[in-house]
């Protein structure tokens, strides 16, 4: 291992958009996505980020980076970082000041049957009643 530490980005999207966009709800599909990318390079993730139009400068993103945990940040896609942050240009900006990667793992999206609709509804809806998401 490199010793490279990263920030997963995930979309906190609400549950009302299941049925249109599982992929924005589904932040434990996204997280996975970036642990697989940042376990295929050999980096490890350190932090996991969940944020809607998070603004560029909230200190959410930077404390770790200013503490000297973070080493870069990887989001699944362009989509889901547009949808977690308020300004995507702003934050790629941010982190080139700072001189701070930004990845997108890229991979491709996984395909939601409505069984799987309903697990993601059910893990995210009943979080407080015991349900561990299995």
């Amino acid at each position: 291992m490199n010793g490279v530490r990263v920030a997963a980005i995930a979309s906190l999207t609400p549950l009302e958009e299941l049925d249109g966009d599982p992929f924005l709800v589904d932040t434990r599909s996204q997280q996975a996505m970036c642990a697989r990318w940042a376990a295929d390079q050999g980096y490890v993730i350190t932090r996991q980020l969940r944020a809607h139009r998070l603004r560029s400068d909230h200190c959410a993103l930077w404390a770790d980076v200013d503490g000297g945990e973070i080493d870069l940040f990887v989001a699944p896609n362009g989509r889901i970082l547009a949808q977690a942050l308020a300004s995507v240009s702003e934050f790629t900006a941010e982190c080139e000041r700072r001189g701070v990667r930004l990845e997108l793992a890229g991979f491709e999206e996984p395909v939601y049957t409505a069984p799987s609709k309903a697990g993601v509804h059910r893990r995210l809806s009943m979080p407080t009643a015991g349900y561990d998401g299995c």
